[in-house]
């Protein structure tokens, strides 16, 4: 077993809090790569042979060290490559650690029954192609020929979809650090299933990004959405915006088709969370001029509700969607 797939239990606002577990997980291997907003992978080949511990030790290691340093407790999937890990944690909860045994029965036993959307990177449009041909599991579609797999997904795709399914994971982890970033999140008191309230908490999001990244005299060049569900899983999107911007119209915009391109229906989300990245100064950035007088108008209204909102505090003007 040499990696670890580790998801930290963290408070909505999470800047100030991940870097140092990202610190924590750093004390054992330099190689880790950052996941944000709330996990990590970390490769403990060389840790293994160095401290003579095995994964299951170093994962108790994590979790006590980040319980005593942070108070933050975190659900880890351990396995023998970077896909089975993260497949594991989707079986975890705080307290346990998810193992995938290293061997290939063992491997192919956990992944058989699985459905095909739990394999890292098929999305819900490859899937329901697959799932129209009866390839409804990983174990089925491990065991199809090849030459079906490519006429019906492409030939590289196929090829890929084949060995992932029989549990030859060629990833690696990339050690790497987290980019500068702003995060807004919300939280549902209860597992929520209305879209309008989702797209609710999508709008307070935007309005909260962009006005801290224009008080910051930021801008961000793309948005990642995170939606976590009362099963504890999530979906990650991410998408880059046409120009770098502060504007929270556009924000919210781009926001929505990410939203939409899920395809969610009756899902029990849990939680909403939107990342900032690729952040820049604003003074740096270019803005494509047109000649659409709405749009020049609502940043004008921007500009005057930000100066309300620093003389007045943050709720002294919101979206009439907001203002409930």
């Amino acid at each position: 077993m040499t990696i670890l797939c580790v998801r930290f239990q963290l408070p909505p606002m999470y800047e100030a809090a991940l870097p140092g577990l990202l610190g924590l997980l750093e004390e054992f291997t330099p190689v880790v790569e950052a996941l944000p907003p709330d996990g990590a992978l970390v490769d403990l080949r060389g840790a293994e042979r160095y401290f003579g511990r095995g994964t299951v030790e170093f994962a108790s290691l994590i979790r006590v060290r980040a319980l005593a340093h942070y108070g933050i407790d975190c659900a880890i999937g351990a396995g023998p490559g970077p896909m089975l890990a993260r497949m594991a944690l989707r079986d975890a909860v705080p307290g346990v650690t998810r193992v995938v045994p290293e061997e290939p029965a063992a491997v192919a036993e956990f992944l058989a029954e699985r459905p095909v959307v739990a394999l890292p990177g098929v999305g819900h449009a490859t899937a329901r192609t697959l799932c129209e041909y009866g390839l409804d599991t990983l174990g089925k579609v491990a065991a199809a020929p090849l030459s079906t797999l490519q006429r019906l997904t492409g030939a590289r795709t196929g090829r890929e979809l084949r060995e992932k399914a029989s549990g030859i994971d060629r990833g690696r982890v990339v050690p790497n650090a987290v980019s500068r970033s702003l995060t807004a999140e919300r939280p549902f008191s209860r597992d929520e299933l209305d879209p309008s309230r989702h797209r609710r908490a999508l709008l307070s999001v935007t309005e909260e990004l962009g006005t801290r990244l224009r008080t910051l005299e930021q801008v961000c060049r793309t948005l990642t959405l995170t939606v976590r569900y009362a099963d504890r899983s999530s979906t990650t999107r991410s998408r880059t915006l046409a120009e770098p911007t502060a504007h929270s119209a556009a924000l919210t915009a781009t926001a929505y088709r990410m939203y939409e391109a899920l395809g969610l229906q009756r899902a029990r989300v849990r939680a909403i969370a939107l990342r900032a990245e690729g952040l820049s100064p604003a003074e740096d950035a270019a803005h494509q001029l047109t000649f659409d007088p709405v749009d020049e108008k609502v940043r004008r209204i921007e500009e005057v509700a930000d100066r309300a909102r620093a003389k007045f505090g943050p709720r002294a003007i919101v979206p009439g969607a907001l203002a409930a």
